[in-house]
């Protein structure tokens, strides 16, 4: 299955945000929702099973000077296998102007038993753009080995390099469960901050080792990644620091 999906918010004048593109193509499909805060909010919802391996999934946004949208998905997405030899794809690409704001806080992917998934986002943030931007992955559903996965991730700041991630798991990854890796931990996650107005934070590493926080070189950002034994701690871990002010002395 290939399907493209694409969202383009404009600031409205009057500090708010309009939606002027909505488009979707199954599974792909974009529902606005409700807000009260200015902030555009959509929600992906999946329109079919998967990702299943052969399928190829795209969603471009692009977020105008000074608007702000949040983006949101209905549930986790999980990666099933598919035809042998067949791989899934999900790419994500994201263009933030000067003044904009984009939030994308999406539900967690699961790499299932047997599946070959390639997870790529790209961001392009103009000098002054906000970001907030949360990726999650658990290995395997309950009870279960994962299957195979990567996700790709190349943030751009002002035109230069700001961050570029990846993370490989499942059985054509040796070692990633290993202590160089997760470490055993079935569930990792970052968050990513890009806020000018935000001051900046020192590096900090959980005394358990599960946590750190890592100030990037490239613009006025900081890198949040984590390991957990499931997907609430997990999230528990990326939610407390999605809001400032923060405490050197985090949980």
């Amino acid at each position: 299955m290939r399907a493209l999906a694409r969202l383009v918010a404009r600031a409205d004048g009057r500090g708010g945000t309009v939606l002027v593109e909505l488009h979707s193509e199954t599974p792909l499909l974009l529902r606005q929702t409700p807000t009260d805060d200015g902030v555009a909010t959509v929600h992906l919802v999946g329109g079919a099973a998967g990702p299943i391996a052969g399928d190829d999934l795209r969603l471009e946004i692009e977020v105008g000077p000074d608007a702000a949208v949040r983006v949101h998905t209905v549930a986790a997405s999980i990666a099933l296998p598919g035809r042998p030899g067949a791989v899934s794809r999900m790419a994500v690409r994201a263009e933030v102007q000067a003044g904009a704001t984009l939030h994308w806080l999406p539900e967690q992917l699961v790499a299932a038993a047997g599946c070959a998934h390639l997870a790529e986002s790209r961001i392009d943030l103009v000098a002054g753009a906000s970001l907030r931007w949360r990726d999650e992955l658990i290995c395997g559903r309950y009870g279960e080995a994962p299957g195979g996965a990567v996700v790709h991730t190349q943030v751009d700041y002002a035109g230069r390099p700001l961050l570029r991630q990846s993370l490989a798991v499942g059985p054509q990854a040796p070692g990633w469960a290993g202590p160089a890796v997760l470490d055993g931990a079935p569930a990792t996650g970052s968050l990513l901050v890009v806020d000018p107005s935000r001051p900046a934070e020192p590096a900090y590493v959980r005394s358990d080792g599960t946590a750190a926080r890592l100030p990037l070189a490239g613009g006025p950002a900081t890198l949040w990644t984590a390991t957990a034994p499931d997907a609430h701690t997990l999230r528990a871990h990326l939610t407390s620091w999605e809001h400032p002010p923060l405490s050197a002395d985090l949980p």
